[in-house]
């Protein structure tokens, strides 16, 4: 077992060694027989998992309400288990989420049944925070059917609560789902609606200034995926507004915006748009306190988008360098995202320099082929 912790394998091993390997260590079977790296079988949501959320937003007891009846759902257990699985994926830790999800989207929605009156508001507002993470995870690995499919019942339980904050809440998960498919234009025009329709709530209380910001910094990546620079600039000015009526580095419902959050999508968005130079320069004006502040999944995209402004700038040994230091901070971050994996392949493709060897061990630990 050690051995194969390690990731060696027998020289001519019995399938029900590692069988019974793989059931220990709860990876599959074809990855003991692989010669690839195990760590993106060991750190990322895969496929399998992501099926198996997909089918539970099939269940006919999810789709209708129609629960066995049941004891009453723990609300407070189930309030642990919304925290844990986001502050999971803000720490990177992205794995237990294929295994945490499934359970989460049944519990929450059997609890929205069964409660009545404000109770069943706030269950309504609890079920859209699962289902924004449903989104959350789904478009970090590159899933974006399912993330659209789970922004849609994400919106839903937000309307369902009443509740302004579960709406932009679920709004920015929105409009993130419709710029991975496409549609940029839609999902500015949504983000932007939202936010005009509710603005005058939302700026009342810390977590409704977080969430406006949010749905600014979301609708402003989706104006930059479709280079409209102009349209960019407005909307992160309005969430650089909210960011200084908010005043401080937060992470109300788990948004971790704030000033820095600003400056990082703004980053970001000059990436988006192949201003490299820009993105670097911009990038260089923040100030590594508020990065600190900022959960490590903020910060290792932080540092995978400087590498991109980095190698659109020629600047590729640089951002090589850049990318281990995101993987440093979190390596699932690196070797579980198909937008960063991409990049490592460009920059095998356009070459490195002095920086080759450290790129080629890099690819390596992203599973990529030799």
């Amino acid at each position: 077992m050690q051995d194969i912790e390690g990731g060696q394998r027998q020289s001519d091993p019995r399938l029900s060694v590692l069988e019974r390997a793989a059931e220990v260590l709860h990876v599959r079977l074809e990855t003991l027989l692989s010669d690839r790296d195990m760590r993106a079988d060991t750190e990322c949501v895969d496929a399998a998992e992501l099926a198996e959320i997909r089918a539970t937003l099939h269940r006919h007891d999810v789709l209708t309400g129609a629960f066995v009846k049941s004891d009453p759902v723990d609300m407070d257990a189930l309030r642990r288990n919304v925290a844990y699985g986001w502050m999971a994926f803000q720490a990177s830790d992205y794995s237990p989420l294929g295994r945490v999800l499934p359970p989460l989207i049944v519990d929450a929605n059997r609890a929205a049944v069964q409660a009545d009156g404000n109770a069943q508001r706030s269950a309504q507002a609890l079920l859209t925070l699962v289902y924004q993470l449903t989104v959350a995870a789904a478009t970090k690995f590159g899933d974006d059917a399912l993330a659209w499919h789970a922004a849609d019942r994400a919106i839903t339980a937000a309307e369902r609560s009443g509740d302004a904050v579960a709406i932009a809440g679920a709004a920015r998960h929105v409009c993130d789902a419709m710029f991975h498919r496409g549609n940029s234009r839609e999902a500015v025009d949504f983000a932007t609606a939202t936010a005009s329709q509710h603005e005058r709530d939302l700026v009342r209380t810390s977590q409704g200034l977080s969430v406006l910001g949010m749905l600014y910094l979301k609708a402003s990546m989706a104006a930059a995926h479709a280079e409209h620079r102009s349209e960019v600039s407005v909307l992160l000015e309005a969430a650089g507004d909210a960011a200084e009526r908010l005043g401080v580095d937060g992470n109300a419902l788990w948004t971790a915006f704030g000033p820095t959050n600003v400056s990082i999508h703004r980053v970001s968005a000059l990436a988006r748009m192949n201003h490299g130079a820009d993105a670097v320069a911009a990038a260089a004006q923040i100030e590594q306190t508020g990065l600190n502040a900022l959960p490590r999944e903020r910060r290792a995209a932080h540092l995978v988008d400087v590498a991109r402004g980095l190698t659109q700038a020629g600047r590729r040994e640089e951002a090589v360098t850049k990318l281990l230091e995101a993987e440093r901070e979190a390596p699932e971050e690196v070797h579980c995202r198909p937008r960063t994996r991409q990049l490592v392949e460009d920059l095998r493709l356009l070459g490195a320099g002095s920086a080759e060897g450290r790129l080629r061990g890099l690819a390596g630990r992203c599973g990529l082929p030799a």
